[in-house]
């Protein structure tokens, strides 16, 4: 089977889609539509891609991606993975480390490392690009540049560079959750990881005439229900000031009547209703 994520080699998308599929092809490309599209084309059998951090929040662009410019492919699982960000350097710079001039990594991976940095190395020049693993590979092709990067082992391991400091991250608690893709149901159980839970995700867009307590109608419709909301989040239709959809994690898999009977409720109420997937979580468990 064929695997899209989001490249180059040892991102944390990488790490995911080993855990999850290690005896697989995966193949990573440059953007997260790219890998959607890969999908879509008939390029890969599905496709992994990030979705929320728990440091910075929802990734927009595979939200507004999935919604907004492609043909509609379901969500048929979930990878919750940690993220520990390293320091590490060429191997020649090993025994001097401390003497770098840059780093480079991502944006989201230097702000994650902001008290290590500032306590240690407050006045490195910080130099962002497209990934960690983009970091790591940067800094594996300049030996002769005093620089370091921020990326995660298996960065270090694909690039061939020496890890001077570990978990430099600001917080422990820091994850990543990871979509799967595909255009056919599948069933990931068989895998190597093992199902957590399950989940539903719906988009609810509200009835187009502007009226107070028109989200709280909906909420009503999944709380007498005693259906549990793991996550809402508002994005913009991006039809008009003020006019916005909703993303709903239900936690629990789709039956044949709690489910269902919130949908027509919220149907029968004026509002838009698409359901992204239902499907098996899996996470990743700290080494």
């Amino acid at each position: 089977m064929k695997i899209a994520f989001l490249g180059p080699k040892a991102t944390f998308t990488d790490v995911a889609v080993r855990g999850m599929f290690p005896d697989d092809i995966a193949v990573p490309y440059l953007t997260i539509p790219d890998c959607i599209d890969a999908v879509i084309n008939g390029e890969a059998h599905l496709c992994v891609v990030p979705l929320e951090n728990a440091l910075e929040g929802s990734v927009n662009i595979t939200i507004d991606y999935l919604v907004h410019e492609t043909t509609k492919i379901p969500v048929i699982g979930e990878i919750t993975a940690p993220i520990q960000q390293h320091l590490m350097v060429h191997p020649n710079h090993v025994d001097h480390w401390q003497e770098a001039e840059v780093i480079y990594s991502h944006s989201h991976a230097i702000a994650q490392c902001h008290k290590f940095l500032h306590k240690h190395m407050k006045n490195v020049t910080r130099v962002n690009v497209t990934s960690t693993a983009a970091a790591a590979k940067y800094v594996s092709e300049h030996p002769e540049e005093k620089a370091a990067a921020i990326a995660n082992e298996l960065a270090a391991e694909e690039y061939g560079l020496a890890i001077v400091k570990r978990n430099i991250h600001d917080l422990d608690f820091n994850h990543t959750r990871f979509i799967i893709l595909s255009k056919s149901s599948m069933d990931l159980s068989g895998y190597s990881l093992p199902v957590k839970s399950f989940k539903t995700t719906l988009m609810v867009t509200l009835p187009p005439e502007d009226r107070s307590g028109a989200l709280h109608q909906v909420l009503s419709a999944f709380a007498w229900r005693k259906l549990n909301l793991t996550k809402i989040e508002s994005r913009p239709t991006k039809t008009g000031l003020g006019n916005y959809f909703f993303i709903i994690d239900v936690d629990m898999k789709m039956d044949d009547v709690l489910i269902p009977g919130a949908i027509a409720e919220l149907e029968a109420l004026g509002c838009s209703v698409n359901v992204l997937g239902s499907y098996p979580s899996f996470q990743i468990v700290k080494k």
